[in-house]
């Protein structure tokens, strides 16, 4: 009988490098929010949990998709009152549609940082993410790799200016409503939320203070100086190393684990939402839908409709309409250059 995806994942996963990385964004966590909180004004910061400065409005609770309240039959969570519970929100495909790291992928783009090339490299692998509908390990490899051999040699501050943009240019209308509203709900009864992915840390920490979250655990690149050197602090926060973040992040909070709560659309997160009292599985691949179902855990969905890749025809159209947008925006760079 072939072993599960995510026991796959666990043999594949280097213990050492996965708790380094965990501990290396629990560490880079701490210290976004303690600088957010130096720069905050005492008068704004007047929610628990919630940076101030500029973010976008959340959505509220009990917005469609949201069950503050709970379905029939299901205990009112989240419970407030409680300082050491948390929420944890895994991002893509979970909190945003898609992979956070093609998006920033095509703002780079638009600023010239790479060619055509890997567009369509980059084009591809949010293809296969949005059709496979999961995650596979050597795809998130190849992901990453590309990721760091873009932004070497480019300065820490230069990315975090240009991360802000290209929120606003290619990810604000790419979250989805339902899991924000889940977020806001925790926001509302006191408890701290994080994002936790493995987009780069840096990314991830500009999404989660645009949607007021208290911060994010990311994957954290190496940096000299504050230029980028091409090389990560341990390996990238997929999987289990999520798992060592959240905890590690605990541990240094004070968070009591089985009272938080996670989120995910994954099978490769079970280790992230087996560490929590109260799992979720959101917008969930069939690897963690079978598990979550297994195991009694709650399932959210607010896609419209089945994945793309289990219905012939519209997955064809997805992929074309991709491939078809990333020709559109080479030919729109070529008639701008040629006028040039």
């Amino acid at each position: 009988m072939a072993a599960p995806r995510w026991l796959s994942t666990l043999r594949q996963y280097a213990p050492e490098r996965g708790a380094q990385a965990g501990e290396a964004a629990a560490r880079a966590a701490r210290a976004a929010l303690a600088e957010a909180e130096q720069d905050a004004e005492p008068a704004v910061a007047t929610r628990p949990g919630t940076p101030s400065g500029g973010t976008d409005t959340p959505g509220r609770t009990g917005e469609r998709g949201a069950p503050a309240a709970g379905p029939r039959g299901e205990q009112r969570f989240p419970v407030p009152g409680d300082p050491r519970a948390a929420a944890f929100f895994d991002l893509d495909n979970t909190v945003m549609q898609g992979a956070a790291l093609f998006h920033f992928g095509r703002g780079l783009y638009k600023r010239r940082f790479f060619d055509k090339r890997d567009l369509l490299r980059f084009a591809w692998q949010q293809t296969y993410f949005r059709l496979a509908g999961s995650e596979d390990p050597a795809h998130m490899r190849d992901v990453r790799d590309s990721a760091l051999s873009i932004v070497a040699g480019h300065r820490v501050e230069e990315l975090m200016a240009i991360g802000e943009d290209i929120y606003d240019e290619y990810m604000a209308g790419k979250i989805w409503p339902g899991t924000r509203a889940l977020a806001q709900a925790h926001l509302d009864a006191g408890q701290r939320v994080w994002l936790v992915t493995a987009a780069p840390v840096e990314t991830a920490t500009i999404i989660a203070r645009r949607l007021g979250l208290t911060g994010a655990l990311g994957t954290v690149a190496e940096s000299v100086g504050g230029v980028y050197t091409g090389r990560l602090v341990g390996e990238p926060l997929h999987g289990p190393a999520k798992a060592e973040a959240v905890r590690a992040l605990a541990t240094a909070e004070d968070l009591d684990l089985s009272a938080c709560a996670a989120y995910s659309d994954s099978v490769n997160d079970i280790p992230m939402l087996s560490l929590v009292g109260h799992p979720y599985a959101i917008n969930p691949d069939g690897g963690l839908r079978r598990h979550a179902r297994a195991q009694g855990w709650r399932v959210r969905d607010y896609r419209t409709g089945r994945k793309a890749a289990r219905i012939g025809i519209p997955a064809a159209a997805g992929m074309g309409a991709l491939t078809g947008g990333v020709l559109a925006a080479y030919a729109a760079r070529r008639r701008v250059a040629l006028r040039g």
